[in-house]
């Protein structure tokens, strides 16, 4: 009797475990980028310990319409960083190492996702 009801105690803590929402996985670190500013000069964009498995459209240039693609990204986070030449992770994409990826002004971006 006893082993039966060890039994069920156990799988229900198995169920409660499994059943309980785990909190959002963030990358540690930063994530650099440039890109022009209004007066035309460069800028420096950061995003500081980004939510993983999240995309991310970078606000300063969200509209090619109107903004020049951001360039120049370095990966400080410790998760990979997959960069994409349109907003909303869609177009051509890039993989950017933990801790050491980086591009050159000619690797052009507008969202990125981690993880």
């Amino acid at each position: 009797m006893r082993l039966r009801n060890a039994a069920a105690a156990a799988f229900g803590a198995l169920t409660l475990v499994l059943t309980i929402p785990t909190s959002a996985v963030a990358a540690t670190g930063q994530f650099t980028y440039v890109y022009s500013g209004l007066d035309g000069r460069p800028q420096v964009g950061v995003l500081e310990n980004p939510v993983s498995r999240e995309c991310f459209t970078l606000p300063e240039v969200a509209d090619p319409g109107s903004s020049s693609p951001a360039h120049s990204p370095r990966n400080r986070t410790d998760s990979t960083a997959t960069v994409f030449t349109e907003p909303d992770c869609r177009g051509d994409r890039f993989t950017l190492r933990p801790y050491t990826g980086y591009g050159s002004e000619r690797l052009k971006l507008r969202s990125v996702l981690f993880g």
